[in-house]
């Protein structure tokens, strides 16, 4: 049976954490890219002439993305892959020597398009205005008045205090039960309401 020198080992080591790395990055890849194919195509489309070169400029994109990703996953896919197909088709135009007008024009446009959230979030950020909603309104009436005051309407631990009739430190306790109460619901076991908070 042969041996491990320390050199493979260490080797071995590097290849794991690579391999862990492209793992993540193509999961990352087919869940975050993959589903603005479509956006991509058209955005292609409009922005390219040639109609034979968007297949070529599209796998262009994914590689140039999932190499990127390789070093590091970005915070937001969207603007990455469209700033990444937005610096290729630069690249392209570059390297013809023919700058059409419209193309910078419209890859001008590009940012504010990348930078507005899709339906996809606004539709996710909804879900969660209205789970946190129904989770304040499962609070008791004191910790759900501390949260509103305090988190929603932005008064001082005084001003609540004196709307409440209570004590600074009392809004302080009142917050605090309200938060861990929060926490239970999304994240720990459902509160029980006979509970007493």
């Amino acid at each position: 049976m042969a041996e491990w020198s320390d050199s493979n080992r260490e080797g071995a080591g590097r290849r794991s954490g690579v391999d862990e790395r492209s793992s993540e990055a193509m999961k990352w890849f087919l869940r975050e890219v993959l589903p603005l194919e479509a956006v991509l195509v058209q955005f292609l489309r409009h922005n390219w002439r040639d109609e034979s070169d968007i297949e070529d400029l599209l796998h262009d994109t994914y590689v140039r993305v999932y190499e990127g990703v390789l070093k590091q996953i970005p915070e937001n896919a969207k603007a990455f892959v469209f700033t990444t197909v937005r610096n290729l088709l630069i690249d392209r135009v570059r390297a013809r020597n023919v700058v059409p007008i419209e193309a910078v024009a419209d890859l001008e446009t590009l940012t504010a398009a990348i930078e507005t959230p899709g339906p996809d979030r606004d539709l996710a950020a909804r879900d969660e205005l209205r789970r946190l909603r129904d989770a304040i309104d499962r609070l008791p009436r004191h910790c759900r008045d501390v949260v509103i005051m305090r988190r929603i309407e932005g008064l001082s631990r005084g001003e609540t205090a004196a709307r409440m009739g209570v004590a600074p430190l009392t809004v302080s306790a009142y917050l605090t039960e309200a938060m861990n109460a929060l926490a239970d619901l999304f994240y720990g076991e459902p509160i029980d309401p006979r509970r007493k908070m």
